[in-house]
This record gives structure tokens, C-alpha cells and sequence, in this order.
């Protein structure tokens, strides 16, 4: 398993595409930008088939320090982006 950065995805449809790279990187941060803002607006994302990006507001928990257990911290309530994955991407992933 690796890791995909935001460079290598450019490369890679920059090659399969024959687009030059600057116009791909153009368009995937403008996409990321957009995603963010609507994220950020409390707006829920769906792509079909791919999957679903909502925020969710985490419930205020107790945790525990690794190195001393006997004292508990409190993890306070937060909002959170969830991915959902869609069918096709369930089943793709379930193959491999």
C-alpha cells in the first residue's frame, strides 16, 4: 500500500489525459477549493457511486492517557467531515 499525494495524482492524469500538468493542478484545487467551502457551509456532498461527504458533530467524550490511565481527559464535542463510500466504490474495494 502507498500513498497517493496531491503531485502524483497531477502526473498521472496530466499523462493519461495529455493535459498539460499546471491546467490539471488548476482544476483539482479548484475542485478541493469548492468541496471545502461547501463542507465548510455545513452542506452535504454526494457523488454517485463514489460516495457521500457530510459534517457530523462528535459527541463530548472521556479518554485516556496511554502512560497514565488512572486520570481521564475530556475529548470536548466537535464537528467532523464523514465519508460514506458508494456501492461501486464498496464493491471495488471489497475485491482488492
Amino acid at each position: 500500500m502507498s500513498t497517493v499525494t496531491k503531485k502524483k495524482l497531477i502526473q498521472n492524469i496530466s499523462q493519461n489525459r495529455g493535459m498539460h500538468p499546471n491546467d490539471v493542478r488548476n482544476v483539482i484545487q479548484a475542485f478541493l477549493d469548492a468541496m471545502t467551502d461547501t463542507l465548510s457551509h455545513g452542506d452535504r456532498l454526494e457523488f454517485r457511486d463514489f460516495g457521500v461527504f457530510e459534517v457530523v458533530q462528535r459527541k463530548q467524550k472521556i479518554g485516556r492517557n496511554p502512560k497514565n490511565a488512572s486520570i481521564p481527559i475530556l475529548i470536548p464535542a466537535r464537528k467532523a467531515v464523514k465519508f460514506t463510500p458508494g456501492k461501486k466504490m464498496r464493491k471495488l474495494i471489497e475485491v482488492k
